[in-house]
């Protein structure tokens, strides 16, 4: 997927989108060759070769017998750079947004993050081809359970217990691991050429998503579509916190099971 949209950029290279082509390509005077499309075709190919090892963004496979894979990177480097994944907002055009589901800012790449990410990615690209602005919004999720052990589990090693702390201290400590440790899964997701605009990613914990979930969950609770109750929950001993089930391990143990008669009124026995 890199290397084909190395070739075509934002936009798909035919005779009549030629004033729109990738700059590493060519600019608006190829439309004064009157080529027919499979002669555009061979000859766009030649000069692409040309143009594409001449710039030193990567070698075009028609030069190099092997496509190096190491030069993904320095690609995705310059498309960036280029401002590609940023839309360019067409009062006439209606735009295309995808919101990235968040993946956890503790986690790293697995499966379902490269399935979504290549499916959302096929969308956007698809649409940003088509000339329409294009936003695929990324971000990360704070993943409270998760990232309260890494860090607990950190201040352990130095001795350290959360309660010992406070709250305000132990949060600065949060940030300072999400700093530090919590880009992982974003470099893992451009390693796969997702082309998102980072210039636009998101925490779940900054300041201006915060305000939005507390006055959604306001407006939510204030028509009466949700309601704080008491009901059962996993309880974590050692966090001293409700998980969810999905964070729960499971384990089939012998028990018994009691059961209790009692009198019925009315009834004989």
């Amino acid at each position: 997927m890199l290397l084909q949209m190395a070739f075509s950029g934002p936009y798909f290279l035919h005779p009549s989108s030629a004033s729109r082509l990738n700059p590493l390509l060519f600019t608006k005077h190829r439309r004064s060759f009157g080529l027919s499309r499979f002669r555009f075709r061979r000859l766009h190919q030649r000069q692409l070769a040309v143009a594409a090892s001449a710039n030193g963004v990567f070698t075009s496979p028609e030069i190099a017998k092997t496509f190096d894979f190491a030069s993904e990177e320095r690609i995705y480097k310059w498309w960036e750079s280029q401002g590609y994944f940023r839309p360019h907002h067409d009062q006439d055009t209606v735009p295309f947004v995808i919101s990235m589901p968040p993946p956890n800012v503790t986690g790293s790449l697995h499966m379902g993050h490269a399935m979504f990410v290549t499916l959302e990615d096929i969308m956007v690209r698809y649409n940003r081809m088509k000339g329409r602005p294009t936003l695929w919004l990324p971000g990360t999720d704070h993943a409270g359970i998760a990232t309260q052990l890494v860090v607990e589990r950190m201040l352990a090693s130095e001795g350290i217990k959360r309660v010992e702390l406070g709250r305000d201290e132990f949060t600065k400590r949060v940030w300072e691991w999400k700093e530090k440790y919590g880009g992982t899964i974003t470099n893992q997701i451009k390693r796969l050429g997702a082309s998102c605009d980072w210039t636009k990613e998101h925490f779940t914990l900054d300041d201006q998503l915060s305000r939005a979930v507390i006055e959604a969950f306001v407006r939510l609770h204030e028509r009466g579509l949700i309601y704080q109750g008491s009901y059962m929950v996993n309880w974590s001993p050692n966090l001293q916190t409700a998980v969810s089930d999905l964070e729960v391990e499971y384990s089939e143990e012998s028990g018994t099971l009691y059961h209790i008669k009692y009198r019925v009124a009315g009834g004989s026995r």
